[in-house]
């Protein structure tokens, strides 16, 4: 039988637990527990010998570790046999935590140059996963089983779409265990995304009337008491510059919310992403933007838009979330539910409906010209203009009769 690992709490304990008291791995699960760096000790019998002795760690993973090293070794305090690598069978595999595993592939994530949203993404589905596995226990990343993956995608309550976005990080995450030999097999092979998720969903833009309707909803808006000190009052002319930032840049809103002039703000320019050819990208604004945007520089410094000191990028978004959710409903009804991402909808619709080429939006927004066409074509007059002509082509030396027409009725 192993050893049987516990923390047993000191009279100093920082979260307060009683003095000699135990306290499982399961327990410190629970919700509202109070973490606290009491050692971790482990009981049981080594080689005929019963005792207790402290791992001198206060965090599972690494007592776990020294105490699998005791186990292997037979001995209170001992050290497990090394092997050459020669010695070691061929396709063994390495046991390691789910804690190291998740960790490992976010590290590798962050090397590949995503976007600071995208990364944010893997972040959230790393949580979820560690979340899943914690609520059935499990520890090490081989104890994950198909029938775990199955019930791990079962739980999700995303859409189609988003649904087989989050099971293609499921599925990397799972290769690259494999491929470091942490895992046997790929557990997620026949895991297969919605029907109908390849379809691609509709781009909604404002109307130049439901613009007007939302700028007008911000005189509306009334100043709020905060949730905590430390947090910066908004007014409606605040959320008026966060929106027209939107709708002349093409900014999601995450970069809004963390836009810095001193970056960000050249002239009458505004750098939007860096370029496939490693050249910044910057995009024209007005004169009176440029005016309300180096007012607010001069009254809260280069982060205009910081609602508090955090950096976090997910606490300014979610308060610029709420915020513009509040004018949204003081706007009255719209056809489809309002979110912040329709601005960056309405910058291409607006050009579109211009005549800018499809390939310098695609260039402003980061995407590519198929992309664009694929999700934003009936905003494209020429091309209506052209499949009209096209048609009244096609049909103009068809032989009628109009009268015959009419007689069928």
């Amino acid at each position: 039988m192993g050893l049987h690992i516990y923390r047993r709490h000191r009279r100093d304990c920082k979260a307060g637990h009683a003095e000699d008291s135990l306290s499982s791995e399961f327990d410190e699960r629970k919700k509202g527990w109070k973490r606290c760096d009491c050692p971790i000790t482990a009981s049981g019998t080594l080689a005929k010998r019963y005792r207790r002795q402290s791992t001198g760690q206060w965090e599972w993973d690494a007592a776990r570790a020294i105490v699998t090293n005791w186990e292997q070794a037979r001995e209170w305090g001992g050290a497990a046999p090394t092997r050459s690598p020669e010695a070691a069978p061929r396709g063994s595999l390495t046991r390691i935590t789910i804690t190291a595993a998740t960790q490992a592939f976010l590290d590798r994530i962050s090397t590949k140059g995503f976007e600071p949203a995208t990364e944010s993404k893997y972040r959230t589905f790393i949580k979820q996963l560690r979340a899943f596995t914690d609520s059935h226990g499990y520890v090490y990343i081989d104890q994950l089983t198909i029938t775990d993956m199955d019930r791990f995608y079962a739980s999700w309550p995303d859409g189609k779409r988003a649904k087989a976005r989050k099971l293609h990080k499921l599925t990397a995450f799972i290769e690259f265990c494999v491929k470091r030999k942490w895992l046997k097999e790929d557990i997620s092979a026949d895991l297969e995304p919605p029907e109908g998720h390849s379809i691609p969903a509709n781009k909604t833009p404002f109307t130049d009337e439901e613009i007007n309707r939302i700028l007008a909803a911000c005189d509306k808006f009334k100043r709020e008491r905060e949730p905590q000190p430390g947090y910066r009052q908004t007014s409606g002319e605040d959320i008026k510059d966060f929106i027209y930032v939107m709708l002349y840049t093409g900014m999601r809103i995450s970069d809004v919310a963390t836009f810095d002039t001193s970056l960000r703000l050249n002239g009458n320019e505004i750098f939007v992403r860096m370029h496939k050819t490693k050249k910044e990208l910057y995009t024209w604004v007005p004169d009176w933007l440029v005016n309300r945007l180096r007012d607010r520089e001069r009254l809260y410094g280069p982060r205009i838009f910081a609602l508090s000191k955090s950096h976090s990028l997910s606490v300014q978004t979610e308060r610029w979330r709420i915020k513009l959710q509040k004018v949204f409903t003081l706007a009255g009804e719209f056809d489809e539910p309002p979110v912040p991402h329709k601005f960056r909808h309405t910058f291409v619709r607006m050009l579109l409906e211009r005549g800018i080429p499809v390939g310098d939006i695609a260039e402003l927004i980061g995407d590519t010209e198929r992309t664009l066409l694929k999700y934003y074509a009936k905003w494209i007059p020429s091309r209506q203009a052209r499949l009209t002509s096209i048609l009244k082509e096609a049909f103009s030396d068809r032989p009628h009769d109009s009268e015959k027409v009419l007689s069928m009725r």
